[in-house]
């Protein structure tokens, strides 16, 4: 667990003191930190980060700049981004362990009545989107606990990094006549997806297994 109080002390200061103050600051720490990582990693590790960098950067630009989903406090997406995209994604595998794959359908339950409360008062007409989508990654993903531990440690990261004002989401999502919360309450549904591009193309670049934890 002493990785995921590493990760969880980065990404919560680092986002106050990027809000509040300064991103050079957090940008010279993360990727620091992403290089000694890596550095001290074995190759399996070394390939997952790798891939998750490739993955997050155009998906991260495209939401952002293209698509116009969220928008940055400072309009240009922080350098350190992309390397928290690393720490979020190997927190929620590591913590995907404490919860039995049978139990990761149940887990997300909690989020079922909210879905429903946000179609009502029409101010998250998209969570049923992203829920099925969180539902689908679950039950038939190759990593049943870790989609299901990514909506929860992706909505409190969300949570804290709007409330700073690190990010904003749009109301009325562009392309689309739907609404979302800012974040939205199924905000891990892009994170679900961005793990399972990860985690199918190192297994057809590397290995046959699914990826697990580098002690």
């Amino acid at each position: 667990m002493k990785r995921v109080i590493l990760y969880s002390l980065t990404i919560f200061v680092g986002l106050y003191v990027s809000a509040n103050y300064s991103e050079v600051p957090v940008n010279i720490w993360c990727i620091a930190l992403f290089g000694w990582l890596f550095a001290t990693a074995k190759r399996k590790e070394r390939i997952e980060m790798l891939t998750v960098l490739v993955f997050a950067t155009p998906m991260e630009l495209f939401f952002s700049e293209v698509w116009l989903i969220y928008e940055y406090q400072r309009d240009l997406m922080p350098i350190f981004v992309p390397f928290g995209h690393w720490f979020v994604f190997d927190t929620g595998r590591r913590l995907s362990k404490l919860l039995p794959s049978n139990y990761s359908l149940m887990s997300l339950t909690p989020f079922i009545p909210l879905v429903i409360y946000g179609i009502y008062t029409g101010g998250d007409t998209s969570g049923i989107f992203l829920l099925l989508m969180v539902v689908a990654f679950t039950k038939w993903g190759p990593q049943p606990a870790l989609y299901a531990s990514m909506a929860w440690v992706a909505l409190v990261m969300e949570l804290w990094g709007t409330y700073l004002g690190n990010w904003m989401w749009e109301h009325n999502v562009p392309w689309t006549p739907f609404t979302a919360w800012n974040p939205p309450l199924l905000v891990g549904a892009f994170y679900c997806l961005g793990d399972l591009l990860v985690n199918l193309s190192v297994q057809r670049f590397e290995f046959r297994e699914p990826l697990g934890v580098s002690e």
